[in-house]
């Protein structure tokens, strides 16, 4: 699984940001690993650096599943760590519920009933 962080001019995306986002995907998504290939972290203050306030700071998160299209989610807060954890969360139920909606069969189950050729067959072995 490649994590890729982008940041705009106003979050340093310094290695420390780096580490933390990697550590954070990784052990949030283990379970899909094998499943994802990618997963891209986008991170912007909507105010700008000079200014703050409430849930300036966005967090976009885009998923790339095998054989699958890519999906993102979206989270806002006062902080980057917090924008990041309501982001992954986020990602994490996605993730899941997208897994389990593409492995389920549709509709219902058909059981074909036996045959009485069937019935005969086990009688001669």
């Amino acid at each position: 699984m490649q994590i890729k962080l982008n940041t705009d001019s106003h979050i340093e995306g310094n290695a420390k940001l780096k580490g933390y986002v990697d550590s954070l995907v990784e052990s949030t998504l283990d379970r899909f690993a094998k499943r994802i290939t990618r997963v891209e972290v986008h991170l912007t203050d909507q105010n700008s650096g000079e200014k703050s306030g409430t849930n300036d700071k966005r967090c976009v998160m885009e998923a790339r599943l095998s054989g699958r299209q890519p999906f993102s989610v979206t989270a806002s807060a006062d902080s980057v760590d917090r924008a990041l954890d309501g982001a992954i969360s986020k990602l994490e139920r996605k993730i899941a519920s997208e897994i389990d909606r593409k492995d389920k069969p549709r509709g219902r189950t058909r059981i074909a009933p036996e045959s009485p050729e069937d019935d005969e067959t086990d009688d001669i072995l």
